[in-house]
């Protein structure tokens, strides 16, 4: 009652207007996290927390470029593996050829005409060679080889290293079909070229398979980072909202009770009537 009496400093009114303040720093907290998205807009607002969440946004980060680098080395695989796979096809050509050549039946006109098909065959695959390439660089001559970054440590490498396919590497660009004994011969040496060049094919396709396999692994390890730093940083909009009515409440009745403490003192009044 003695507060009351005193108006030269209203104690109430003061206590009150703190309090006001109070509730509408922690309203326009809550609806800065509404209207950002996320419960953490600084690193006042939870240092700990802020550390932490840009920690787990640099490494999803690396983890999606990695996932880009993967979707690359699969690309660069995928154009080797067509020129293998089109010079394959040329070399089950020129089997056949070897092998109707290789026939007594045939005449020499014949087998030369055989023979001056697989020729341009055989410059067919150098073609191919020289033609496979990917942002400038010969895939299937022997030259290219190096280290994907498939990760987002600076050890997380996949070294691939693509083999050879040209005429002098399968041993095929001296074959001679004009005659029946060269034919025969031609034969023995397509086949061979034909197990070799699968080989490689079959390289290519295991590190497809590698690939896959590290792709599906930084998929989920990007996704679950992503939900550990939602967790930590991103708002949670029905609780937000729920703290926003409650304070709107709150600061209504501060207001209220801020008015009727400013109105106390003129009590003080009735005493000089």
């Amino acid at each position: 009652m003695s507060e009351l009496m005193r108006i030269y400093s209203n104690i109430q009114a003061m206590q009150n207007m703190n309090s006001l303040a109070n509730i509408s720093d922690k309203m326009a907290t809550h609806q800065m996290r509404l209207a950002t998205g996320k419960k953490i807009n600084s690193a006042a607002d939870d240092p700990a927390g802020y550390q932490l969440a840009r920690s787990l946004e640099t490494r999803k980060r690396g983890l999606d470029v990695a996932l880009q680098n993967v979707s690359q080395a699969k690309n660069v695989l995928n154009v080797a593996e067509g020129g293998y796979q089109n010079i394959m096809d040329i070399l089950q050509t020129v089997k056949e050829k070897a092998t109707q050549a290789a026939d007594y039946s045939l005449s020499s006109t014949q087998r030369t005409a055989i023979n001056d098909q697989v020729s341009a065959l055989v410059a067919e695959i150098e073609d191919i060679v020289s033609e496979t390439t990917f942002n400038g660089s010969s895939l299937i001559d022997g030259t290219y080889s190096g280290s994907f970054h498939t990760g987002e440590g600076g050890s997380d490498q996949l070294a691939i290293a693509l083999g050879d396919s040209d005429s002098a590497a399968l041993s095929i660009n001296a074959i001679n079909l004009s005659t029946a004994n060269g034919a025969s011969t031609a034969i023995t040496t397509v086949s061979t070229a034909i197990d070799t060049l699968a080989s490689k094919i079959q390289d290519v396709g295991e590190y497809k398979v590698r690939l896959a396999s590290k792709e599906q692994t930084l998929s989920v390890a990007s996704t679950n980072t992503e939900a550990i730093r939602s967790s930590v940083e991103d708002a949670d909009f029905a609780k937000e909202q729920m703290e926003v009515m409650k304070l709107q409440i709150l600061q209504q009745t501060a207001i209220s009770s801020f008015a009727q403490a400013n109105a106390a003192p003129q009590v003080v009044l009735s005493l000089f009537r």
